[in-house]
């Protein structure tokens, strides 16, 4: 279950605060979003849970509810922005009257009167950083941004620099207003980016329309879709015309024509027509449900460089620390004429600076920014580290049937041996195939277009990756490819035709077979040449379906290598040979493209499981790492540019972070910056370090420009 942690505003405090809770048993798998500023846990851990966060982090609280607690959340941050408003204001006011009466105030016995303007400044904006810092002082935790401006600014206090303490304080907590603001509206752009859940439902209940919750209704029950309102669950539409707009869904701007017997899902907006739709399943099991799901969970999943950075910043404040400590101490000792004040002073510079909340805070969010951009786009992508799987895709595999093709199967040509007649082989491959869903099987029983008396057959039987056995009018019925045929020693000269061929023999006798064509998708050219442009090199289709067929797409498509015949064991040993055969299997990613459905062994083989056209199934959502609403697999060009925009943002702040930091630290060790430019430039860096990486929310993929 999900909840709310109200309060949390310090990456580092989420990252210490996700630490402690996975030392109790039974939370070993918590994991906090910062981003989101919620933890999924057991309802049955939460006292434990609360315990540890009133230990760790006190101000922090646990909600229940998350959806109940966003208005009481967005008022308790305006509540707290205020507060600390005026707190920077009396002290900027209490500051500036200590810098224009300086010397009045220094001339007062024991300079009581700068020390009571100054340090009443100082306490207004300080004072939560001190009391975190004793705080954690108490349960010997030295090393975070709360000790180190304590400590700079206590130092240089000792040293008699009232205003430059007061001014590191007043600049910290400056800038830590306008990060949580940066940082706040950031999380309220990736909510809207993702807001797709509906408000209500028009509940039919006795001729008369009732608004309730869509959570309240059961499936089975009907609702009325007005002109104008979002679709609240999946149904089946029972009266009335429309189209629908689905880009919340699949990023698709096109509207979808919707009638009598058709679906609807869950986050699709009604256009002009009044619809009446019999709800299919309740709201938990709703497509939209299910993407709100994905999208919150997806920073679970953390990227190589958001546990780098994690694993960086517990080594890199203690270091920067004793480094800090060995300044102030070793030069007085061994330089001739260098005296303390000096040392500490530079020493207090390099406190300051080396607070890494820049990194923390910016990286997670550019992440969770990135992912929330693909979702608007309709690509569903289950966490950073996929996204940044998908930046080093060395190999993509595709499925063909369904994916590169639409998988809406026609027969084109019947072809009768041995004294068989067209509808004689035409009616006895329909027979055989009345207990299949598989797409062939409903073309021919189309194609047939006669009611079929099930009492004629019996003894049916499917042969994975083969074809139908089935006793028709007592007659045996094999219907299937060229590889059933062989297996069952049945004489066949006909092995190469272009299309997809079933094949029929009748009590051993080759009766002739059947040509199924598939059309090709007409954006799957699009899709492997953007692949192409994005450098990956290699582009294979995996199907099994006929050797001629897979030859035929494959070069209409510009594929670099095809496998023909496979069933759905040698799908997934095909893929494992492609992973092993990569050059460098540490950065470079495979990925394996199909419908979802029929594919899954092979999509959760894959190091990155892309599922196609997974609107509504069950199957696409559970199996894959990436899911495209839209039935597109040019999409997945458009998955890979977003990953890689991402990643590029995340590499310049760090980049960025590191530099000017490391540019400071220098300038501080030897005496060229001072306090005041190291306060600007942490203070700087952070927010840069976050804006740029909210750039990421509304970043549009140039295939959709």
């Amino acid at each position: 279950m999900r909840y709310k942690l109200a309060g949390l505003d310090c990456a580092g405090c989420a990252a210490r605060l996700e630490q402690e809770l996975r030392r109790v048993k039974g939370l070993e798998k918590a994991t906090i979003n910062f981003a989101a500023r919620n933890v999924d846990m057991p309802p049955e851990m939460l006292p434990a849970a609360r315990e540890v966060i009133a230990r760790v982090e006190p101000d922090v609280r646990l909600i229940e509810t998350a959806g109940d607690a966003s208005g009481e959340e967005k008022d308790e941050e305006k509540e707290e922005a205020g507060r600390s408003l005026y707190l920077i204001v009396a002290a900027t006011l209490l500051l500036g009257m200590g810098f224009i009466f300086n010397e009045r105030l220094h001339r007062t016995p024991y300079s009581w009167a700068e020390y009571a303007v100054l340090l009443a400044a100082y306490f207004l904006v300080g004072w939560p950083v001190i009391r975190a810092a004793l705080r954690n002082l108490i349960r010997r935790r030295f090393f975070d941004e709360n000790f180190l401006m304590t400590i700079a600014t206590a130092g240089a206090i000792a040293i008699h620099q009232l205003p430059e303490a007061v001014g590191v304080m007043l600049f910290y907590a400056v800038g830590e207003y306008f990060q949580e603001r940066a940082v706040n509206r950031s999380r309220r752009s990736i909510a809207a980016l993702v807001d797709i859940r509906p408000e209500y439902a028009n509940l039919k209940l006795n001729g008369e329309s009732k608004r309730v919750r869509p959570e309240e209704v059961e499936a089975g029950q009907i609702i009325v879709i007005k002109p104008g309102e979002r679709v609240p669950l999946d149904g089946e539409v029972v009266d009335g015309f429309s189209f629908v707009d689905t880009s919340a869904l699949t990023g698709e701007a096109v509207p979808r024509k919707v009638e009598k017997g058709e679906p609807v899902l869950a986050g699709m907006i009604n256009g002009q027509g009044l619809l009446t739709v019999r709800v299919t399943r309740p709201f938990g099991e709703s497509s939209v449900a299910r993407i709100l799901e994905l999208v919150e969970n997806a920073a679970a999943r953390k990227a190589p460089t958001e546990q780098f950075i994690t694993a960086f910043s517990r080594y890199y404040t203690p270091a920067v620390v004793l480094g800090a400590l060995a300044l102030a101490v070793i030069p007085p000792l061994v330089f001739p004429g260098a005296t303390f004040s000096t040392w500490v002073y530079r020493a207090l510079v390099l406190l300051v600076i080396s607070c890494p909340c820049a990194l923390v805070v910016s990286i997670p969010l550019g992440y969770f920014g990135g992912i929330g951009a693909a979702s608007r786009q309709g690509i569903l992508v289950k966490g950073a580290n996929f996204l940044d799987a998908l930046t080093g895709l060395h190999t993509v595999v595709f499925d063909k049937t369904g994916t590169l093709t639409k998988g809406v199967f026609r027969v084109t040509q019947v072809v009768p041996y041995n004294g068989f007649q067209e509808d004689e082989l035409l009616a006895v491959a329909a027979a055989a195939e009345v207990y299949s869903s598989h797409p062939i099987a409903q073309s021919i029983r189309a194609a047939y277009g006669q009611e079929i008396d099930p009492e004629r057959i019996g003894e049916y039987r499917e042969i994975p990756g083969h074809g139908i056995s089935a006793m028709v009018d007592g007659k045996r019925v094999l219907a299937g490819n060229d590889r059933l045929m062989h297996r069952e020693g049945i004489a066949n000269e006909v092995c190469n035709v272009a299309g997809t061929v079933i094949h029929v023999a009748v009590d051993g006798t080759f009766a002739g077979y059947i040509v199924i064509s598939d059309e090709v998708k007409p954006d799957a050219g699009e899709a492997v040449a953007r692949l192409k442009e994005f450098g990956v090199k290699n582009i294979v289709m995996l199907t099994g379906d006929e050797e001629a067929v897979a030859r035929r797409v494959a070069r209409d498509l510009g594929i670099d290598a095809y496998y023909a015949g496979l069933l759905p064991e040698d799908k997934v040993a095909k893929v494992e040979e492609l992973e092993a055969g990569l050059p460098d299997r540490r950065r470079q990613k495979l990925a394996f493209m199909g419908d979802g459905i029929n594919d899954a062994p092979v999509i959760t083989r894959a190091d990155v499981g892309v599922a196609m056209g997974g609107l509504g199934s069950d199957a696409a959502i559970e199996a894959a790492d990436v899911v495209l609403m839209e039935d597109a697999p040019s999409r997945l060009a458009t998955a890979i540019e977003i990953a890689r925009y991402t990643g590029l943002i995340v590499r310049q702040n760090v980049v960025l972070a590191l530099s000017i930091k490391a540019f400071f630290l220098i300038l501080g060790a030897f005496g060229v910056a001072t306090i005041w430019e190291a306060v600007f430039a942490d203070v700087g860096v952070a927010l840069a370090a976050i804006f740029n990486a909210s750039r990421t929310l509304s970043y549009r993929p140039s295939t959709l420009k």
